[in-house]
């Protein structure tokens, strides 16, 4: 299969998997913001910051070690997920033993229960690691998407019915585990691997020694996005932090929900050229530019809509997280460019590279953490703009670096993006903020004037970007096959 086609195709199941599952989680997180508080999804908040920590150890770079390797091994796969399930189970254990302190430090006594029973995730987690590694690097999304779509709506109905019966925090919870079990079932039921009993000590030292420098970059990674709901779960209260998750979560659509999509399928794609420099440098100069003309747009109309969104789908009671939104929508515009720059970075296997700049970009973070500790979260906020651009002017001269493609060209080609999406957004949240009409028509009205001038725009200037998005849409209404060199 040709790289457009392969690309296309897992773009296209890619994206069949996260809207499907996005659009069912976003349904049922709409119905559970309504039936639950601030507060309750503010204790989830605090218990995910361990989790997410946790996880990083049980993957330990090895599922992008075995993304990387070309010639992998059924050994290779065997030893990864022995590895990955030992290191679920220490990590639950350690996540039990340690929940009461850890509820001690938020000085929320529920926190102990739900941390424990969360913490079973890690090891229904683990067990499928290397099933979903194997997918990614077949670039086959069809099996993917199918089990998240079952697993969703399944968990979704569950969480749903706690909710309506009172259950509180816990039908969060259970939503979760829940999904985690439906998900890890099937993936073991569908998917063709399964493991052997082997474990090779040189297949684990021949990988460990990429495996450990993802490890200390996803794991500063992590801890770094984790560190904000830490000191408003510590310094602020669970309802504040219960706003804040909600603003992310909103926030997270449009940015680092799609920059997902795209990462999981250009990675092996651009792997698979990653030492044809100058075929690597069009793909991803092409990559860039696509992903931000529809980011810069989607979040700019976020930023505008963000008041009536709020009201209309989760309630008034959540109104003092809109202004959270609006100032996220900024920090999610970086996002997609930290992202696919790093990806360059660890396609060409500079594992000491992503580590360095892992390092001093959250070295810079530390001042705006402080600030917003003694001035207020809005002030956190907008220091996490200042660095999310400084994180992405290293990160990007780094990765142009190694493939000849300078920040400042690629500044120059996401400026029109940016600036047109900018002029959009204003137009649109002008319309919002004068119109005085029911919060479901005002966001059709803004959306609506928005996507036409933007779309009249890009028709007269017919970028290579847009005309790409523009043909593969037409193409897959149609049922065509792309055809295309802009990989």
């Amino acid at each position: 299969m040709s790289l457009i086609k392969k690309t296309i195709t897992g773009l296209s199941w890619s994206f069949f998997d996260n809207f499907s599952k996005l659009s069912i989680n976003f349904f049922i997180g709409i119905v559970l913001a309504r039936l639950l508080s601030p507060f309750e999804f503010g204790l989830i908040g605090m218990a995910t910051i361990l989790i997410a920590i946790s996880n990083s150890f049980i993957d330990s770079g090895f599922s992008t070690a075995l993304l990387n390797k070309k010639n992998c091994t059924q050994i290779d796969f065997d030893t990864v997920f022995y590895f990955n399930l030992l290191s679920g189970s220490v990590f639950y254990l350690i996540l039990f033993f340690s929940a009461e302190l850890v509820s001690e430090f938020f000085n929320e006594s529920q926190l102990k229960s739900i941390i424990q029973i969360l913490g079973i995730g890690l090891i229904i987690n683990s067990l499928t690691i290397v099933q979903r590694t194997k997918l990614i690097k077949r670039i086959d999304f069809k099996l993917q998407a199918k089990i998240s779509v079952i697993s969703s709506i399944g968990s979704g109905i569950i969480g749903i019915w706690m909710a309506f019966n009172d259950y509180g925090v816990w039908s969060l919870v259970f939503k979760t585990i829940l999904d985690y079990s439906i998900t890890s079932g099937l993936l073991w039921s569908w998917s063709k691997w399964k493991p052997r009993f082997n474990f090779s000590v040189q297949s684990f030292k021949e990988m460990r020694s990429f495996a450990y420098k993802l490890l200390l970059y996803d794991l500063i990674e992590t801890i770094y996005n984790n560190i904000y709901l830490l000191i408003i779960g510590k310094y602020f209260s669970a309802v504040e932090l219960g706003y804040y998750t909600r603003a992310d979560r909103f926030k997270n659509l449009p940015s680092q929900d799609i920059t997902g999509i795209v990462r999981k399928v250009s990675y092996p794609v651009l792997a698979s050229i990653q030492d044809d420099i100058p075929r690597l440098r069009i793909a991803f100069q092409n990559l860039i530019k696509s992903t931000m003309l529809v980011t810069f747009f989607l979040m700019f109309m976020m930023f505008a809509i963000a008041e009536s969104l709020t009201i209309l789908l989760i309630g008034q009671k959540w109104l003092p997280s809109v202004i959270y939104l609006q100032l996220l929508c900024f920090v999610g515009m970086f996002y997609p460019l930290q992202a696919l720059n790093l990806n360059i970075i660890s396609i060409q296997s500079r594992g000491d590279l992503l580590i360095k700049l892992q390092f001093f970009n959250k070295l810079f973070a530390i001042p705006f953490i402080i600030l917003g500790i003694f001035f207020g979260i809005k002030m956190m906020i907008i220091g996490m703009i200042i660095h999310s651009f400084i994180s992405y002017c290293l990160n990007s001269f780094s990765s142009g670096k190694l493939i000849g493609y300078p920040i400042i060209h690629q500044i120059k080609d996401i400026s029109p993006a940016f600036f047109i999406s900018l002029i959009v957004g204003l137009i649109s949240y002008l319309i919002g903020f004068i119109l005085p009409i029911p919060y479901a028509w005002k966001i059709l009205t803004q959306i609506s004037i928005g996507a036409l001038i933007f779309i009249i725009f890009q028709e007269e200037k017919k970028t290579k970007e847009y005309l790409f998005i523009k043909n593969l849409i037409i193409d897959k209404i149609k049922g065509k096959e792309q055809k295309s060199d802009y990989f």
